[in-house]
């Protein structure tokens, strides 16, 4: 999501394939991309992808992408459109669009970037019933995405952003109907964001209630797990995007977040490891986790994810899990503020 406003085509190319030639094998993308949203770049995440897999084998990439949610200010992606909804009609031109700038024939993996209903989204805390709101049936939804899978434009189905509420709807109707089941789910989390995940959605997507695969983002909390926002004049936070985007990602910075981040810092070098082996490691080796979705800007930060995925401990030791739970006793989801 940093292709085309952090990154540059050449830097896009560059990491994906190092990724690729490294053993990852999938790439997660969506229309709204890159981030901050902005009519001047949506897209550009899509279309340095597309050109980077025009000399790649299909067949051996798993492509997934999302459909936006229900927005009122994101409407530029339509060609006529008054709100962003999640309908046959917007999902449709959204993959048509989507596939165009990818340069591809089908998506591996559809998700619906947020729900076409109210939820709290992005680090807010709490249901606010005032502004509950009427959203596009279940059913209408999945009957938009049998069509497309019908036609070979998609294979599967995922939600991002979702609720247990919404992944059990999604569930039953696709039972009672005859639809498709979505596959996955792609929420935060991480050592900074795990009890919504935990407390219930583990649950609802066990392999033997749901089936639902997490697909983890942000297991890095935006970046804020490898320590450098912690020397907020170094000159690794001065480049991170929580200062180059004043007022993105809040919840990190106006939160008890950055203590907890300490805690987390100190008990990796105790232990012998770096912040970022620690974080991923522990994201790697839930029970619940189907792949966790590591972002970069440059080949540099690329190669640590990927080596501290690879190289660190598996399992993490049961004093560096006793470490990280006694930490987590004391700092519960500390970017809620």
């Amino acid at each position: 999501m940093t292709f085309g406003e952090q990154n540059t085509e050449k830097e896009a190319h560059e990491m994906l394939s190092y990724a690729f030639e490294n053993g990852i094998n999938a790439l997660d993308t969506a229309e709204a991309y890159p981030i901050p949203l902005k009519k001047e770049t949506q897209g550009r995440t899509d279309r340095y992808i597309g050109s980077w897999l025009q000399s790649q084998p299909r067949d051996k990439v798993i492509l997934a992408t999302k459909v936006c949610g229900y927005s009122e200010r994101s409407t530029y992606m339509r060609d006529n459109a008054k709100v962003l909804r999640v309908d046959a009609a917007n999902i449709k031109e959204s993959v048509e669009k989507s596939l165009k700038r990818l340069n591809s024939d089908y998506i591996d993996l559809l998700q619906i970037h947020w729900p076409d209903r109210y939820v709290p989204l992005f680090g807010q805390s709490y249901y606010d019933s005032s502004k509950w709101r009427p959203s596009v049936p279940f059913v209408e939804q999945l009957k938009a995405f049998q069509e497309l899978i019908d036609e070979g434009k998609v294979r599967c189905i995922g939600v991002s952003n979702e609720t247990s509420y919404g992944v059990m709807e999604f569930v039953h109707a696709a039972k009672v109907e005859g639809l498709p089941k979505i596959v996955s789910i792609q929420n935060s989390y991480s050592l900074l964001v795990r009890c919504q995940f935990e407390v219930d959605l583990v649950e609802v997507c066990h392999p033997e209630n749901c089936n639902i695969g997490l697909l983890a983002y942000s297991p890095l909390a935006g970046g804020c797990l490898t320590g450098k926002y912690l020397d907020s004049n170094s000159e690794a936070a001065k480049k991170g995007r929580l200062n180059i985007f004043p007022g993105y990602m809040d919840r990190y910075n106006k939160s008890l977040a950055k203590e907890a981040t300490d805690n987390y810092v100190q008990l990796a070098k105790k232990y012998g490891l770096t912040a970022v082996q620690l974080a991923l490691g522990f994201a790697r080796d839930r029970p619940f986790m189907t792949s966790s979705i590591i972002g970069a800007t440059s080949v540099e930060q690329l190669k640590e994810d990927i080596d501290s995925f690879l190289t660190t401990e598996r399992p993490l030791p049961p004093e560096v899990m006793k470490g990280i739970e006694d930490i987590f006793s004391r700092y519960k989801d500390p970017t809620i503020f």
